[in-house]
């Protein structure tokens, strides 16, 4: 379900990311704390499933505290648990199914439709994930198994559908050419960026300039008028067609190129310029002097596109000869929904870039968490003592995904979990997971619903790592305790 969070400045978030929710919160438990954490490593490391990873840690938590009023140590219950947890990697294994996407990425796109299922852009389910999956896939290095997220950009502009959300081949900014009257659209051009400003050089703060006659006034602006026509000129002896210069310039020197035929772009941020000079070869000039021909970069195509009104528009830098760079241009109805769909777009982007990493998935509706609680169970009764209470102790915990996922979806959570494990006990088959989407079928490999091998075993390994560190303290203390 979204959770709807309101900042101390009244800045209202709706989101159903885990990371996000976590970070959001004012945490003041120390444990509390420890679970924000947990979440942002898996975000960082995977970039999905943090809520599952945070509902799986709660639930081992609470297992693990029932074990510990029988009397058992907390170190032999931390031991028993990581014993279970290495259990479950070794079955997720044999379960996983590999995924050939190389020759059919349609197992990339119903993995990224399986993350965005629950976010609130599931009206577009497909649409977003094929833009997720050609993004990643535009960027990817395949040799190499990896892919740089610095060369995907995710730009959000209000207004319009969801629906309207589109992939560039190329760069888009929200900015728009300097003068209203400059071209808008231009073929096969020469690119100059610029960090030097279209201004005349001011004086000093503690120097000053007194002017004591109309001759020395008049003299003063054949100056400035001077260093505004030098400046253009030399963009124009460059060989430049169109300029992006990080600072501002004022209407004198917007006229001035206007009048030269020179568009330009003002105000282009220091990470937007650096992203042109990889995607177009050109280099960052910092003073008007240095431009010369070899230091230009070159796009098959700029052009501005307008949404409404003059002020509501995104420059679009497309065919750059030396990156791979794209952009995913968000659109929605406000704020909220434009950055809702960013977040998932980014989740469903991580999990394409994991089955790149590593071609294995193991499938959805908790399936392979009763899968594994079987095993586990299993290996529990081989063991005497305190191990094997803690054993089926985390065996319980995983339940609670399968529990939180038919909750979610209306239906009651004993009695579809009851089902579901009657089912995979009867059949052997570790597919069976709870029918969300009320399909008729709980195979999930028929119904199609994918999670990453890493992603899920990441899930696993994390939340152990953390209850075994709980498990662990014996006190917490303070810095002022100490003093």
């Amino acid at each position: 379900m979204d959770k709807m969070l309101v900042s101390p400045d009244q800045e209202v978030t709706v989101t159903n990311d885990g990371a996000t929710i976590l970070e959001k919160m004012e945490v003041d438990h120390q444990i509390g704390k420890l679970l924000v954490e947990l979440s942002k490593s898996q975000d960082h490391e995977i970039g999905d499933g943090t809520t599952g990873v945070v509902v799986l840690a709660g639930a081992l938590l609470e297992e693990a505290r029932k074990v510990l009023e029988r009397g058992i140590h907390p170190v032999r219950v931390a031991r028993a648990f990581e014993t279970a947890c290495d259990i479950a990697l070794k079955h997720l294994e044999k379960i996983a199914d590999e995924v050939d996407w190389a020759k059919d990425r349609s197992g990339l796109i119903d993995t990224a439709m399986t993350t965005l299922g629950s976010k609130v852009i599931n009206r577009f389910q497909r649409q977003m994930a094929e833009i997720a999956v050609d993004a990643v896939l535009a960027v990817a290095d395949l040799p190499r198994k990896d892919v740089n997220f610095d060369l995907i950009r995710l730009e959000g502009k209000v207004g319009g559908k969801l629906e309207d959300t589109m992939l560039v081949r190329g760069l888009a900014f929200p900015k728009s050419f300097a003068h209203p009257q400059m071209k808008k659209d231009h073929r096969n051009v020469k690119l100059a960026l610029l960090t030097c400003p279209f201004e005349p050089p001011k004086p000093k703060v503690k120097h000053s300039l007194e002017i004591t006659s109309a001759e020395a006034f008049r003299e003063l602006h054949e100056a400035e008028q001077k260093y505004f026509v030098d400046m253009v000129k030399l963009c124009k002896d460059s060989g430049a067609d169109i300029v992006f210069c990080q600072w501002g310039f004022d209407d004198e020197a917007t006229h001035l190129l206007l009048q030269n035929d020179l568009p330009a772009v003002r105000w282009v941020m220091g990470g937007e310029l650096e992203l042109l000079a990889l995607a177009t070869g050109a280099h960052i000039v910092p003073r008007f002097s240095e431009l010369a021909p070899h230091k230009l970069g070159t796009a098959g195509h700029v052009y501005e596109k307008t949404f409404g009104t003059q002020d509501d528009s995104m420059l679009i830098v497309e065919d750059c000869p030396n990156s791979k760079a794209v952009t995913v241009l968000v659109r929605g109805g406000n704020q909220m929904a434009v950055e809702e769909a960013k977040r998932s777009l980014h989740d469903a982007m991580c999990v394409t870039r994991n089955l790149i990493r590593d071609s294995r998935v193991v499938y959805g509706g908790g399936s392979c968490e009763i899968s594994c609680s079987f095993v586990i169970h299993e290996e529990a009764e081989k063991r005497t003592g305190a191990e094997q209470f803690a054993m089926h102790a985390f065996a319980d915990a995983l339940d609670a995904i399968p529990i939180a996922l038919a909750e979610n979806s209306g239906f009651s959570p004993i009695q579809a979990l009851a089902e579901v494990k009657a089912a995979q006990l009867a059949t052997g088959n570790p597919y069976l997971g709870i029918d969300c989407l009320q399909k008729g079928t709980m195979d999930m490999k028929d119904q199609r619903v994918f999670e990453t091998l890493i992603g899920k075993q990441k899930q696993f390994q994390l939340a152990t790592q953390l209850v075994r560190m709980i498990l662990k303290i014996d006190d917490v203390i303070s810095n002022s305790d100490y003093e």
